[in-house]
């Protein structure tokens, strides 16, 4: 049976999936799905897949899970929330960084193109 394809309802080991979303990030692709277990509880799987390539050149994916259950939703989030908060904070944006490297460049551009004139030349 395919990696990626359902099991039979009535089989053994099936895990129903209930919802499924695909985040393409690079050369990084992450899969959250949602799935039930035979109780019916829900939980997630995160999966990180990255193409990689064989000393023959053939192309496999490397993959990495993690299964996430409803009684750890919270604590995860809360840190989740809190490392992304921290990082966003501690480290400037890197779009910001370069917008204002690109913007100093051009004003000592400006300023190197310009004469420096002194208000004493023009009196009369």
């Amino acid at each position: 049976m395919e990696e990626n394809e359902k099991k039979p309802e009535g089989d053994n080991g099936a895990r129903q999936e209930i919802f499924s979303q695909t985040v393409r990030a690079g050369k990084r692709t992450y899969f959250f799905d949602v799935k039930a277990t035979r109780n019916n509880d829900y939980y997630l799987t995160i999966t990180e897949s990255k193409k990689r390539f064989n000393k023959e050149g053939k192309q496999y994916f490397e993959k990495h899970k993690v299964f996430l259950y409803k009684e750890d939703f919270e604590k995860f989030n809360n840190g989740l929330t809190e490392v992304i908060s921290y990082i966003t904070n501690a480290q400037p944006d890197q779009s910001d960084q370069k917008k204002t490297e690109t913007e100093s460049e051009t004003s000592k551009e400006l300023s190197e193109s310009y004469t420096d004139v002194s208000f004493d030349d023009f009196e009369e």
